[in-house]
């Protein structure tokens, strides 16, 4: 498992129930994504807006397996595409 970086410098290994997540969304011009803590723990399927600053919006579906997974700190887990006529992003989530 990759070590990540807390918010005071510190390394430590990836846990999305202690640290929450990070994003990255691919080509990206202004999508935003926040996957909290407890939405992990919730285990829920959720459906998440990304509109961000940009323009127009995406929908993220994030199963409750995929929660499952990343409670487990399965980091690897994690990756959604999303389409809106024919422009394409793909957010992948992983624990921070």
């Amino acid at each position: 498992m990759l070590a990540a970086c807390g918010d005071d410098g510190s390394m430590h290994a990836p846990n999305c129930t202690e640290f929450g997540t990070a994003v990255d969304i691919s080509a990206n011009h202004g999508h935003v994504l926040v996957v909290s803590k407890a939405d992990v723990m919730a285990r829920s399927e959720k459906v998440y807006d990304i509109r961000g600053t940009a323009a127009h919006t995406h929908s993220v579906t994030i199963t409750a397996a995929q929660f499952q997974a990343l409670e487990l700190n399965m980091t690897d887990a994690m990756s959604v595409t999303t389409v809106v006529d024919a422009h394409t992003h793909t957010v992948v989530v992983m624990c921070a």
